[in-house]
């Protein structure tokens, strides 16, 4: 995420991530109803992550059940059922989310076909949650509303459902929001679930992208009444990406082709040659996961990517093996790195505190973006791997699983695993931001976030069925978008009959 507020209302977690990071340049057996592949092909390239294909043993196919009807339930039972609001995290959150509602929506359709719930109680959800986004408040008074221009705040408040804390509007939180409504208009094709795809389009539609390039023709991260536009824009290689994609898709307030180039003509800044594993660089994974969650990149390139012969799947795959070889390599000297135990992101962690570890000076951080080459104080965060399942699945799934074998109590709950653990901070008398210290282990968290825990779920399922990636390419959209960015080959080349275009854009 980019940016944020704390409860009160100050610039806190979350704060300028995006902007910061640009600088550095550089349980239960279930029955799966949809009539599609059981397992998607998974494109791999010449990066090699150095350990062998994974088998799919009965354990880990167990192993994926569990973890994927667990962080279902934390949608499920945490979402509000009237207006689907979607905590920020749980159980400590007091506000709700957008982006954890995309999440949510997501995962109620993931829910229907691994038959978790009926369809009837997922689209009730799915509808209750578009009525009220539909009908919220919008206007520019600091108070009382819950978005303007077509936007949403990034936290809206549990109770009421209006701005929460002095947070801004966000234009990246409003589209992983618009991803999920988006993937509920395509789903939910049934009669009488008509209301769903007119409310989705009519969410989506209303979004006002052109407002929001106040430095055209890129777009800023977000917007408040009192300072007016965030001094930052989406440029350069980030989860912008889904920003751009659903702008130029736009059917009324479309952005140009210009837009795309001009987020995408600094990525040459941003490539590092490594042989194998030459890729664009952004430290935290989250930035190399957001946008595959619901579009499938593999074998589809614009034009930075042909003129590198990859493509933005391949990108997030060198990505991932390149934070495993770090943990391997552990230039910090952490407690805990190992071949399957890693994971540097944007999460929670024990406190900023500077205390003494392992009889030197050691710095930790509370909630920040940690990656390569960025913040590194020795928290790992499983959605790092979690949400990078399709990329590198022989390295992923197992860091997960050793990781709930290690600590399965402390580490993996009700509805998942919990957000991050840190064994190098063991001061049990410090004063913690957040979690526990466990004697003779280190911190955990004891808590699961929203954005952390929906990359899990929809990863996972990508990779066992291609289900979101499928269910999107079906979506006009979308298409419209990824083609005027100048995407080519691929699937998009592959389908029959092409879906129908949206309307033009208003000039």
């Amino acid at each position: 995420m980019a940016y944020g507020f704390d409860d009160r209302g100050q610039i806190g977690r979350r704060a300028l991530l995006g902007a910061g990071l640009a600088g550095l340049a550089g349980c239960n057996s279930v029955k799966f109803q949809l009539p599609i592949a059981i397992r998607s092909p998974i494109v791999f390239s010449t990066a090699s992550s150095g350990a062998p294909p994974l088998a799919q043993t009965p354990e880990v196919e167990a192993f994926l059940d569990d973890l994927q009807l667990r962080t279902f339930a934390y949608f499920w039972w945490t979402t509000d059922q009237k207006r689907g609001l979607a905590p920020d995290r749980f159980p400590s959150g007091t506000f709700a989310s957008i982006a954890a509602m995309g999440f949510a929506l997501t995962a109620f359709v993931i829910g229907v076909e691994r038959g978790y719930v009926p369809r009837a109680q997922a689209a009730a959800r799915t509808l209750a949650m578009l009525r009220f986004l539909s009908g919220a408040e919008q206007g520019a008074k600091p108070e009382g509303v819950s978005g303007y221009q077509g936007f949403f705040y990034h936290f809206l408040g549990m109770k009421d459902g209006v701005r929460f804390g002095g947070c801004e509007i966000s234009t990246v939180d409003t589209a992983l929001l618009m991803m999920g409504v988006l993937l509920a208009q395509t789903y939910y094709d049934q009669p009488q679930e008509k209301e769903i795809r007119d409310l989705a389009d009519k969410l989506y539609r209303q979004v006002d992208w052109r407002w929001a390039m106040t430095r055209a023709p890129v777009v800023a991260l977000g917007w408040t009444p009192e300072a007016e536009f965030i001094p930052y824009d989406w440029i350069a290689y980030n989860e912008g990406m889904l920003v751009y994609i659903l702008a130029l898709g736009a059917p009324v307030y479309g952005l140009p082709k210009d837009s795309w180039d001009a987020w995408s003509q600094r990525l040459a800044t941003f490539w590092t040659d490594s042989g194998d594993l030459s890729m664009l660089r952004f430290p935290p994974m989250f930035g190399h996961q957001y946008s595959h969650v619901w579009i499938d990149f593999r074998e589809i390139k614009d034009e930075f990517m042909a003129s590198k012969g990859s493509d933005y799947f391949e990108n997030s795959r060198r990505a991932t093996i390149a934070q495993r070889n770090y943990a391997l390599a552990n230039p910090m000297g952490w407690r805990g790195y190992a071949a399957d135990q890693w994971g540097l992101t944007a999460c929670d962690g024990p406190a900023d505190l500077t205390i003494n570890s392992g009889g030197e000076q050691r710095v930790f951080h509370s909630y920040v973006a940690r990656g390569v080459g960025a913040v590194d104080d020795g928290t790992i965060a499983p959605t790092a791997a979690g949400g990078s399942i399709p990329f590198a699945p022989e390295i992923c799934i197992p860091a997960l699983m050793g990781m709930r074998q290690r600590y399965p109590d402390n580490l993996y709950g009700t509805y998942g695993f919990f957000d991050a653990f840190n064994l190098s901070f063991q001061d049990e008398k410090a004063k913690l931001d957040r979690g526990k210290v466990v004697p003779g282990k280190g911190w955990f968290d004891t808590d699961w976030i929203g954005i952390d825990q929906g990359p899990i779920l929809a990863m996972v399922e990508n990779y066992r069925t291609g289900l979101i990636w499928n269910i999107m390419r079906r979506n006009p959209y979308i298409q419209a978008g990824l083609r005027k960015a100048g995407f080519k080959g691929g699937w998009l080349e592959s389908l029959t009959p092409p879906a129908p275009q949206p309307t033009e854009s208003k000039t």
